[in-house]
């Protein structure tokens, strides 16, 4: 039973930063890709950032390019997002997923698992 539990969230003023973390179990960690979506009030959830099996491959969405990061250790079987220079708009519960296939890349995939989520508030 695949299980991802996130971590991290919290309240930050308005140019500051944190560290979100999702922790995996259940199946080999190695294998998939994983992604971070988020969803605010009123609002469809939408991807935020995604990073292929290895780590060599990341895809942003535009409005978090050069402000998020996202990177894995496969060791620890965790995925992290770096939240950095956060705004009032970036205010939303995030959620972790995980591929449903193996080595799929992280255009297109197809997210079978998803966490409970992390709530993320931004303030001025």
């Amino acid at each position: 039973q695949v299980q991802l539990v996130e971590s991290g969230g919290g309240l930050v003023q308005a140019g500051g930063s944190l560290r979100l973390s999702c922790a995996a179990s259940g199946r080999t960690f190695s294998r998939y890709a994983m992604g971070w979506f988020r969803q605010a009030p009123g609002k469809e959830r939408e991807f935020v950032a995604g990073i292929n099996w290895s780590g060599k491959d990341t895809y942003f969405a535009d409005s978090v390019k050069g402000r998020f990061t996202i990177s894995r250790d496969n060791a620890k079987n965790t995925v992290y997002l770096q939240m950095n220079s956060l705004k009032l708009e970036d205010t939303a519960v995030y959620y972790c997923a995980s591929a449903r296939r193996e080595f799929s890349g992280v255009v297109l995939t197809d997210w079978g698992y998803w966490g409970q989520g992390t709530q993320v508030t931004v303030s001025s």
